[in-house]
């Protein structure tokens, strides 16, 4: 396993960060501390989570899952880079969502109380939050930094000009702002690349894509058999609105002769902006198919070829002024 620091932060993370969004909900407890123990043995040492994940089960159950992983002690807990989220609603009521002081505060208590744990590595906002200054988003920040009960900030779907006004007012604070950003980002998926991509560089801010392939599209979705995700009407819309391009893709990763997931993150690796694309599990041969990716290496024709297949961005201005 290879590591690198998260953004501008002296903290190291392991390339790839073990999404654990199916957790507890998609995959029973059982087996979601089987893949957490196999992803530690990798050397993955970061961990995502966030305080509404657990969907039908009930929100807060992944962070309650990782909690009763981490009390099976052996140095779980210290060996792992533990980042959790707050923004979406954890009840009906006005105050138990978005980003007010007084929720952020207290959805730090609930996360740490579930996950069984006396800090969170990374805090991250899920979202922006456009109504709230962060005069308030930093001033609880600064509280919970003071009392050990998180290290590092982070944000999530944050455009650029946020990133900006987030780490500008933190530095009137003489505080560390934001350390990294989670955003949609993949082959498909390439509108980071205008702004928020060199707004992260400019910072220091370490980028951690989502959805690294693209809900399936990238992981070989032609050749899937019926029944699966490409059987699945919105997915099934999805594959033709990209057929072309899907077709050329796959073809190319046989030509490379690795599996088109391998290559769908190995790409994201190879982005100098990346700091860990976030792999999300149901089993713990998907974590091992995740793990393949860090062994594959892309020349720079392999990169232009890819660059031709999907499209991306220059960044802005460039990409729409003389």
């Amino acid at each position: 396993m290879e590591y690198t620091h998260l953004g501008r932060s002296g903290l190291s993370v392991s390339r790839l960060c073990l999404g654990t969004m199916n957790l507890g909900w998609k995959t029973e407890e059982a087996d979601s501390h089987a893949i957490l123990d196999l992803a530690l043995e990798e050397g993955i040492n970061f961990v995502d989570t966030a305080n509404v994940y657990g969907f039908d089960a009930g929100k807060g159950r992944t962070e309650e899952v990782l909690g009763s992983w981490f009390a099976q002690g052996g140095e779980r807990r210290d060996k792992t880079v533990l980042a959790t989220k707050v923004y979406g609603g954890m009840s009906d009521w006005p105050n138990d969502t978005f980003l007010s002081a007084r929720n952020i505060v207290r959805a730090c208590e609930g996360s740490l109380r579930r996950m069984r744990t006396e800090w969170i590595d990374l805090y991250q906002f899920h979202h922006v939050d456009l109504r709230t200054p962060w005069e308030e988003i930093w001033q609880a920040c600064e509280t919970l930094v003071a009392q050990g009960k998180v290290l590092y900030v982070g944000s999530s779907n944050h455009p650029a000009w946020q990133i900006a006004a987030a780490n500008e007012a933190a530095d009137r604070r003489n505080f560390q702002g934001l350390v990294s950003e989670q955003s949609h980002y993949n082959l498909l998926t390439r509108h980071v690349e205008l702004e928020v991509l060199p707004a992260a560089r400019h910072y220091g801010v370490g980028i951690i894509p989502w959805s690294p392939l693209a809900g399936g599209l990238l992981a070989g979705a032609l050749e899937q058999p019926e029944g699966t995700r490409r059987s699945e009407d919105r997915n099934q819309k999805r594959i033709e609105r990209h057929r072309p391009a899907l077709e050329q893709y796959e073809a190319f990763c046989r030509e490379l002769g690795h599996a088109p997931a391998d290559v769908g993150v190995a790409w994201l690796l190879h982005q100098p902006a990346v700091t860990a694309p976030i792999v999300g599990p149901r089993t713990k041969e998907q974590l091992d198919g995740g793990l393949r990716a860090l062994d594959v290496q892309l020349d720079d024709a392999a990169l232009a070829r890819l660059d031709e297949i999907f499209p991306g961005y220059q960044p802005a201005p460039k990409e729409y002024a003389w």
